[in-house]
């Protein structure tokens, strides 16, 4: 499955069965995963994906290992971020 194909709305589990939050968007290599009810949105890279089954991606690791790796800030490769219109955007 290619990252393309996920859709917001989507769960997002740890290899635990504990919910992180539900995908709001899609970036290059990340997904942007909301929590409303527990704070910041999360940018979740796909190299911590073990599967993705019936609308569910299942994480490599533990909802409690993946809330301590600081994934709050936004990769700064990000496709989104260094688009052309960006690099012509007047500050």
């Amino acid at each position: 499955m290619r990252i393309t194909d996920f859709r917001a709305g989507w769960a997002v589990v740890g290899n635990d069965g504990h919910r992180l939050g539900t995908i709001k968007g899609v970036g290059h290599d990340y997904v942007l995963i909301s929590r409303p009810m527990f704070g910041a949105d999360l940018h979740v890279p796909v190299s911590s994906f073990a599967n993705v089954e019936h609308e569910t991606i299942h994480l490599n690791l533990t909802r409690d290992d993946a809330l301590q790796l600081g994934w709050e800030q936004a990769p700064r490769h990000d496709e989104f971020e260094t688009g052309p219109d960006e690099l012509h955007r007047h500050i």
